[in-house]
């Protein structure tokens, strides 16, 4: 039984040994930006219950003691695509952040986009043995759930309770200690593609750290950037990254949806290369400050001198005007919201009470996406920035870090997953999975 379950338990069992110590990484491995911060644990600080409003609002028992971010190299659509280099890249990040931080880092939490995530909602039931619900059951319920055959090179990384029902009554957060005689459960499955989990593993192996934890970007976007009211009521975080944007659908403060769309920032700095024949690094520079997505009147009067180091002078004194840009942008940025919405309503997420949709991550920051994004994904969108937590340096509180900050709120308040509970022995959910999860016996 040394498979997934195991190995989920022996990574949840490791982040307590981090915060016991005090010390742990939070790394996004990001298609343009590899990013590292330094979180430290307050002692008991770290234990205790989120009271009330709990930590998202800024209780949360950690500071940011370093912060480092460099240039992504080697990961291609938000996979690793040349272990070398992206090794390389996290060695850098991390570096920087221990040196800021003044303390060896050996325990290291990752989140990742792209990987093809696909979503299930699973379901279990069960009769209790005792009128009152144990840890026990809530174990029983969850293996009872019946695990779809998501087929070979798919793993698991996510798998969230998500909904309980006792006799009539529904919707609970948490039924312990509650009487009753039927337990039902409401289960989300995320899984992804298996290479780039092991890819993933081996790189923070090759970086002499140990993996304390796996989670999904556009969940960790989704921690930080809705409010409280948003994942309780309903919302989608749409995380749009240079390689991919990742969304991510939240109802009653757990997600229950993800998906990826392999097209991002990049893609509009590629077009603008093409379009204007200039660098990357020249069509990167224009984007950031001439860029935009509506053009007004006073666009066409704007010149925008292009430079380059060709040598040709004729070609590298080019100038184009402002809305000449913004129509090579536009077209992309639409595709990319379309190819969202499509997602949205593939899962369905106009049946929900809320339509909150929330933008985030770094190519959010295009001027005027507040004003095009409403026309293409609905009336309720506003840009999100993720939530302070404390000690986070002045430059790492963008958009852009919306997924580094969700997962410093994982990390400090993780949700329950399966392999949290002792699951019973026969009625162990994972007898499907075991094929599909051999490479964690493999890797650990």
């Amino acid at each position: 039984m040394t498979d997934l379950y195991q190995t989920q338990r022996a990574m949840r069992n490791m982040r307590l040994a981090a915060m016991q110590r005090g010390v742990v990484a939070i790394l996004d491995i990001g298609t343009s930006k590899i990013a590292c911060l330094v979180l430290r644990f307050d002692g008991a600080e770290a234990y205790r219950e989120p009271d009330g409003i709990g930590s998202l609002a800024g209780q949360s028992a950690f500071r940011v003691i370093g912060a480092a971010t460099t240039r992504s190299r080697g990961v291609r659509f938000g996979e690793i695509d040349a272990m070398q280099e992206t090794e390389r890249a996290v060695r850098t990040a991390v570096q920087a952040a221990q040196k800021m931080a003044n303390v060896r880092v050996d325990h290291v939490i990752a989140c990742f986009s792209g990987a093809e995530p696909r979503s299930y909602g699973l379901a279990g039931e069960i009769e209790l043995q005792d009128s009152t619900v144990s840890e026990h059951d809530v174990a029983r319920v969850l293996a009872s759930c019946e695990v779809p055959d998501f087929g070979e090179g798919r793993e698991v990384l996510h798998a969230q309770p998500v909904n309980f029902a006792l006799d009539h009554r529904a919707s609970l957060a948490d039924p312990r200690g509650q009487i009753g005689n039927r337990l039902a459960c409401d289960m989300h499955l995320l899984t992804i593609d298996a290479d780039a989990i092991e890819n993933l593993l081996y790189c923070i192996k090759r970086c002499d750290m140990e993996l304390a934890g796996i989670a999904s970007s556009a969940y960790a976007s989704g921690i930080s950037s809705l409010v409280e009211d948003e994942q309780e009521l309903g919302a989608a975080c749409i995380d749009m990254g240079g390689g991919s944007t990742g969304l991510s659908i939240f109802i009653r403060k757990h997600m229950i949806y993800a998906d990826s769309v392999r097209l991002g920032g990049d893609h509009v700095t590629q077009d603008i290369s093409k379009g204007l024949q200039v660098s990357l690094n020249v069509a990167e520079r224009i984007k950031t400050f001439y860029g935009g997505v509506v053009a007004t009147g006073m666009d066409d009067r704007e010149m925008i001198e292009l430079g380059g180091d060709t040598g040709d002078w004729e070609h590298d004194r080019r100038t184009v005007s402002r809305s000449e840009l913004i129509g090579i942008m536009r077209p992309r940025v639409e595709e990319i919201l379309e190819e969202v919405r499509a997602r949205l309503d593939g899962a369905g997420f106009e049946h929900l009470p809320s339509q909150q949709i929330v933008l985030t991550g770094g190519a959010s920051q295009i001027p005027g996406l507040d004003g095009l994004a409403p026309k293409i994904l609905g009336n309720n969108v506003r840009i999100g920035r993720p939530l302070r937590v404390q000690g986070l340096p002045q430059a790492a509180t963008g958009a852009a870090f919306a997924s580094c900050v969700g997962l410093s709120l994982f990390a400090a308040h993780p949700q329950d997953e399966w392999w949290d509970f002792e699951m019973p022995m026969d009625r162990y959910p994972a007898r499907s999975l075991k094929r599909a999860l051999k490479w964690f016996k493999d890797n650990w």
